[in-house]
């Protein structure tokens, strides 16, 4: 049984080199509300895991889960002034240690983690969080526990921003675990944990630490900010993008924090998430096992994305023509996607020898307009509302161009799975789109798509074109394009490398 097997922080078979991190090997502990965080909580641990670090992730135990397994150990927690009893479950993937935390606010919630009143999401991230940093004392991860010694917190999001300040408050202020650090990931600093003063008295915090919660702003006045204690206590900060890094610094991006980030900037690193490569691969891909698609590398990319493009035309009906330029867009249909901007501009879009697909799901309208775009355009664009995850894999393979106007982008992952099956992004510059996506150079015969720099129609459709005039008439620069894109290290293994950075530089750090 996997659960069965000790955790360690080398595997047998690299005894002889010894772990790719060296000197550096560290006890990792991955903190997250939920699993998906463009796939920190997934991937990222499994990376730092392969490096040689001994890698846990804590997570709440919302539902029943098949693999994990009851480590027998019960704890008491009181959150605005109401018991809870924390058990603790187990299991070892991939090389890493998976710590569910089961208590009854978390039960049956794995359809809706975020559900409920504003005061009950946070008094769960409050018992989360005071339980989540003892994690390392109570829970015997194959037979040992991870300890405080030469231990790092990777903290997500203001749901678990509460841990770098439990670890100061009850701990390291006291003399306590002065060896542990935390470092807290901004996917997006939007959501804060914002609320009234008073929510700062449930928290069991000394009466001083009220300084580090209370926020004024403009529009809400004086209030408590989850995010903002955080930012503060954490020993590191790391944003999942320079570009973001650089928007959160503006009173724009900022969202009512970018003083606190401009103070604390010292402590700043923007690292770009990775791609699961296991998943988002195309030389192994499942979902190109049938229908006639098929798996290809960088050196059947000819072949094998053209048989792919055809298989994806035949699947939505769409006439099979190899010449006909496929774009697609795949995202939450809401107004941070730029989807207002793909409406705008579908007029001109319409216009072009041309064939779109859309898929995705959310408000209402905008699912509306894509079935309606659809019944006008029936024979070149497909609206497909709803999310399946075959059909993202199959249009990140058969189309030719990935449309991305996003308003505002932390990091993005769909432009990277895109590069990787050679198909070209066009995207809005920001954030993590900025970071990714070098604009095409047609002299220097450098770049990977084509940007645009303000989210208007008249842009997108600017750049678009110019992507468009390369498709047809310059067959040489888009396969150097597509070839580029496939070329690029965009695994986790790069991105844990600049992470393993980050660690170090909190260890070191006093």
């Amino acid at each position: 049984d996997a659960a069965e097997v000790s955790s360690s922080p080398v595997d047998s078979k690299n005894m002889g080199p010894g772990p790719l991190a060296g000197p550096n090997v560290m006890n990792v502990i991955v903190v997250a509300s939920e699993c998906g965080l463009g796939d920190v909580v997934g991937a990222l641990p499994k990376a730092l895991a392969r490096r040689g670090h001994r890698v846990m992730v804590v997570i709440p135990k919302y539902g029943d889960y098949a693999e994990a397994r009851d480590l027998g150990v019960r704890k008491r927690y009181k959150v605005a002034g109401q018991d809870s009893e924390v058990s603790y479950f187990h299991s070892y993937i991939d090389g890493v240690d998976f710590v569910f935390l089961e208590a009854p606010p978390f039960r049956h919630r794995h359809n809706d983690i975020y559900g409920g009143e504003r005061p009950d999401v946070l008094k769960r991230m409050i018992l989360f969080c005071k339980a989540a940093v003892e994690v390392p004392w109570y829970a015997p991860c194959g037979g040992t526990i991870y300890g405080d010694g030469n231990l790092v917190f990777i903290a997500n999001d203001w749901h678990t921003a509460l841990l770098p300040v439990y670890l100061k408050a009850y701990y390291r202020d006291n003399g306590l675990m002065q060896y542990t650090r935390s470092v807290l990931v901004i996917h997006n600093i939007a959501h804060q944990g914002r609320g009234p003063v008073d929510d700062f008295n449930i928290m069991d915090l000394p009466a001083h630490y009220i300084d580090h919660f209370k926020l004024h702003d403009p529009l809400g006045g004086e209030h408590n900010n989850v995010f903002a204690a955080g930012l503060k206590m954490a020993d590191r900060v790391v944003t999942v993008s320079h570009g973001y890094m650089w928007e959160l610094k503006t009173t724009e991006g900022g969202w009512g924090l970018h003083d606190i980030i401009n103070q604390n900037d010292w402590k700043l690193d923007g690292i770009v998430n990775g791609i699961d490569t296991a998943e988002w691969n195309p030389a192994v891909d499942v979902h190109l096992h049938s229908d006639d698609y098929t798996n290809y590398t960088r050196d059947t990319l000819d072949t094998g994305k053209r048989q792919c493009k055809a298989a994806l035309q035949r699947e939505l009906g769409l006439q099979v023509r190899d010449g006909v330029p496929l774009i697609g867009f795949i995202g939450r249909l809401d107004h941070q996607k730029g989807v207002d901007i793909i409406a705008a501009a579908m007029p001109w879009i319409a216009q072009q020898d041309v064939q779109l697909v859309m898929l995705g799901t959310g408000r209402p309208d905008l699912e509306d307009m894509l079935r309606r775009f659809e019944g006008e355009h029936r024979d070149k664009v497909r609206g497909w509302v709803g999310f399946s995850v075959r059909m993202a894999h199959r249009i990140t393979a058969g189309a030719d161009v990935l449309l991305m106007p996003s308003l505002f982008e932390p990091c993005g992952l769909n432009q990277l799975y895109a590069m990787a099956y050679g198909t070209v992004p066009v995207v809005h510059a920001v954030g993590g789109l900025r970071d990714t996506v070098a604009p095409f150079d047609p002299f220097g015969g450098t770049g990977l798509g084509w940007t645009f720099d303000r989210a208007d129609a008249g842009r997108m459709i600017d750049a678009l074109g110019h992507c468009l005039n390369t498709y047809w008439n310059y067959k040489e620069s888009w396969r150097g394009l597509q070839v580029r894109g496939m070329s690029q290290d965009l695994s986790w293994d790069h991105a844990a490398e600049l992470y393993e950075n980050v660690l170090v530089k909190a260890k070191y750090q006093w």
